[in-house]
């Protein structure tokens, strides 16, 4: 996997969203996970539209967790509380794979088109269940005891936490593991496991209520999915697995013709992301710096070489996750360090 830099437009404009300021808020939309508004484990630019929305609407959006019924039960969920409309999708679905999130969408956004960029503003998430799991695999699955399978977590909506184990208590910040867009026609059909150019599975826990996410957009409409709902997750996501459920959401939807960007990039209140994705953690590592030093450099008017230094000097690299066959790499730059013009 190749980058290619962002233009000093993408970057700018990320810097200065003018014209997502000048956007007036649009129409509300309600989109329910059901049998017929779902894609189950793909991304695809052929894929039918579940919604139609305009530049600046926003979408009230319910996400299935990634797994199912009889798995659930199993592991000791009680039938009732299994969601009818899981049990809806999994029995009804018949066009699932090659990965295994159920995703919600897709969206298309009217006037979006290849080479745009899609905005998206995570304005809500809460959880749809009282309760969460967690599997056991991922990077260092020698640990997991043989049969270990899945363990619920009950969680608690109202204090948002989760009791791990007596006196463990884990506070929830829920995200979305995946957003994204279809990949270009050229590409086709993709699995929902690996995160790319398209975002998609990133499993980034910065993109909690409160950030902006940038995907590049690779066919008309976006056609934006989401889902594989995450309460709480560290960097790495080594099992596998984080705390998963279903969630709901309000996401606002800006298409910026302003802004050129080769990867993902977010901004949250506090900070400036820079993403990578590859099969090598070296490579998504590469991606990361040189998409930090290019927007640093083009924002800031520095040389490549002083940007090099700054992101040194005051960035972050995290290690975003190493289990979804393209492993994620982000790099995070504190808005403070810059004064206001």
């Amino acid at each position: 996997m190749t980058n290619s830099a962002p233009s000093i437009l993408a970057i700018l404009a990320a810097v200065t969203p003018l014209a997502a300021a000048a956007q007036k808020p649009g129409k509300t939309h309600k989109l329910e996970a059901s049998p017929t508004t779902v894609a189950y484990g793909y991304y695809s630019p052929t894929a039918t539209p579940a919604l139609r929305v305009a530049s600046g609407d926003v979408v009230e959006v319910t996400t299935m967790l990634t797994n199912t019924p009889d798995r659930l039960e199993k592991a000791g969920v009680p039938p009732n509380d299994v969601e009818p409309e899981l049990r809806e999708i999994v029995a009804n679905v018949t066009d699932k794979g090659p990965g295994g999130h159920i995703l919600t969408g897709p969206i298309y956004v009217v006037g979006a088109d290849s080479g745009d960029v899609l905005e998206v503003r995570i304005l809500e998430i809460t959880p749809k269940l009282t309760y969460g799991y967690n599997g056991c695999a991922g990077f260092l699955r020698a640990n997991c005891d043989q049969g270990a399978g899945t363990k619920i977590i009950p969680i608690d909506a109202k204090k948002m936490t989760a009791e791990f184990a007596p006196g463990i208590v884990i506070p929830l910040k829920p995200f979305f593991g995946s957003m994204g867009v279809a990949p270009a026609m050229s590409v086709g059909r993709i699995s929902s496991n690996p995160p790319s150019t398209h975002a998609g599975n990133l499993d980034n826990k910065e993109l909690v209520v409160g950030t902006t996410l940038y995907i590049p957009v690779h066919v008309a409409g976006a056609l934006f999915e989401v889902g594989d709902g995450h309460l709480a997750q560290g960097d790495g996501e080594v099992d596998q697995t984080a705390i998963e459920t279903s969630l709901r959401g309000k996401l606002q939807f800006i298409v910026r013709k302003d802004m050129k960007l080769a990867w993902p990039q977010a901004e949250t209140p506090t900070h400036w992301i820079t993403m990578g994705a590859d099969t090598s953690l070296t490579q998504a590592t590469k991606v990361a710096v040189q998409e930090m030093v290019d927007y640093l450099a083009a924002s800031r008017g520095l040389s490549k070489t002083d940007a090099y230094r700054l992101a040194s000097i005051a960035a972050d690299l995290r290690i975003t996750q190493l289990v979804d066959g393209n492993v994620g790499v982000h790099m995070m730059v504190p808005k403070s360090i810059f004064k206001k013009r």
